[in-house]
């Protein structure tokens, strides 16, 4: 090597952007000889068996040179600083920090490289990438070593961030409190992509004509993962098993419902919401709250869903028995009032004709009431509603309490005969309901008209309830008839 290019190297040593030392290995290099003579042949052991060899393998290695790159890494001002507190700069276990280094060089691999991390003179803590090659010439007796550091702390730092905050959006997704899915509609887009080429412009009449093309789009959904409210909710004791058994959880109503999905894709409409019929794997239906979403980096190829189901089971109960209540009378558990009046004036306006009326009120419940308390004629009541109930079973039409001790029956499409029937199966009904209580036994004044247009209705309720307090009249007075003959 020429004075000149002598002095090129060492410029570009000098210089370098890059951390780099010259070292010297060869007292390193014999004392390994000095092992292997010893009959040394698996270095790690030897070393564990005497941690006090890693101090010898780290004396011998003596440091000739740095350049300027590495003073203001570590934050040195001189080599001489940056040697006397080198203890600072490669902390921790030393075993552990030279045990690769050595190994590499104790099995013939002289150019040896590794991720680690180093300590800068004021504490700052410095990610490198470590290069150890014992130069050309000097393999003989490793008195040449050149060791460069790249500092990799801002890379690794923002790795470390992105790992965070990966493992931060697992959590949320693993321990959300409501269902989520991730799913693959790539499948689906392609097969309506399809369908579009073909000329297809109205796809709701096109799926109305081709039923069975909905099933083939929800064969084409793949369910990359699922969260545990997921598996909580559908009684799955793991994602396989919940995969493996979809057929029990998408079913029924769920065609109908996926088909209007699929309208509302086609229309453009990647981000929904509705209302959807799911069931567990144990077969108990749940009613779900579901939010639908194609992940905007894949709004071209609909590679990418978000799915999350909320369980309403328990909101959709509670209203339907607000519903019930609602229309129902709470102590006949029959129609009330209110439910009455709505159905006579949608009768009264779409038929169907004639309409059979039933007016009926219950024989003595004031009496009871005041003799005896309301607990009793609530009983006699509830009985009533039995009667009733069962009498207008699996028949068309109302059968409702509309005040105190008095009832109603709307039989729409049936005429005068048929309340004759219906009267009849109520009485009959009453006859053995006395049977099976003791007490008080129960008993209706009934009273029955017919209409057979909207004109004729108002007249034919007059009709009903006249020809029911005629019916009540007669009651009174044959108990006062009894009572006079019954013996004193």
């Amino acid at each position: 090597m020429t004075p000149t290019d002598s002095a090129d190297f060492e410029q570009m040593f000098e210089w370098a952007p890059i951390s780099l030392w010259l070292e010297d290995f060869s007292a390193l290099k014999d004392l390994f000889d000095d092992w292997r003579a010893a009959g040394v042949t698996d270095l790690e052991a030897h070393l564990r068996a005497n941690p006090t060899r890693v101090q010898q393998c780290a004396a011998g290695i003596r440091i000739l040179q740095v350049n300027r790159q590495t003073l203001t890494l570590f934050g040195a001002a001189s080599l001489e600083e940056l040697q006397q507190r080198l203890p600072d700069v490669f902390r921790g276990d030393m075993f552990t920090t030279m045990l690769p280094e050595m190994l590499s060089l104790w099995n013939g691999r002289l150019d040896y490289s590794n991720q680690t991390v180093n300590y800068a003179l004021d504490g700052r803590r410095i990610d490198v990438a470590i290069r150890v090659r014992v130069l050309r010439g000097h393999e003989d007796r490793w008195d040449r070593v050149l060791i460069s550091l790249e500092d990799t702390t801002a890379a690794v730092q923002t790795r470390r961030q992105l790992a965070a905050s990966e493992s931060h959006a697992r959590d949320l997704f693993h321990y959300s409190p409501v269902s989520l899915w991730v799913e693959d509609f790539s499948g689906v887009k392609q097969l309506l992509e399809e369908v579009r080429a073909q000329g297809i412009q109205d796809f709701r009449v096109f799926l109305s004509v081709h039923p069975e093309f909905v099933g083939r789009c929800m064969e084409e959904i793949r369910v990359l993962e699922v969260n545990r409210q997921t598996l909580t909710m559908f009684g799955a004791a793991s994602q396989e098993e919940l995969l493996g058994n979809l057929g029990k959880v998408f079913r029924d109503e769920m065609h109908d419902t996926f088909a209007e999905q699929l309208i509302d894709l086609w229309n453009g409409k990647t981000e929904q919401v509705r209302e959807v019929v799911n069931y567990g794997l144990g077969g108990a239906l749940i009613n779900i709250h579901m939010q639908f979403a194609v992940l905007p980096d894949h709004a071209d190829d609909w590679g990418l869903v978000l799915v999350s189901l909320v369980d309403i089971t328990a909101r959709k109960k509670a209203e339907a028995y607000l519903e019930y209540l609602g229309k129902h009378d709470s102590l006949t558990r029959l129609r009330n009032r209110a439910f009455y009046v709505d159905e006579l004036n949608r009768i009264s306006r779409k038929g169907p004709w004639p309409l059979g009326i039933l007016v009926m009120d219950l024989n003595g419940l004031k009496r009871i009431n005041d003799s005896e308390g309301h607990v009793v004629g609530d009983a006699l009541l509830r009985r009533a509603g039995e009667v009733l109930a069962s009498a207008s079973a699996g028949q068309p039409g109302c059968m409702a309490r509309i005040g105190g001790d008095e009832f109603v029956a709307l039989l729409p499409g049936a005429d005068e005969r048929a309340a004759q029937e219906l009267k009849g199966r109520i009485e009959s009904m009453i006859e053995l309901n006395n049977q099976f209580y003791p007490g008080h036994a129960l008993s209706l004044s009934i009273g029955i008209a017919s209409a057979s247009r909207a004109s004729e209705v108002e007249d034919a309720l007059h009709a009903a309830d006249r020809a029911m307090f005629d019916a009540k009249a007669r009651f009174y007075r044959d108990g006062r008839q009894e009572r006079r003959r019954a013996p004193g």
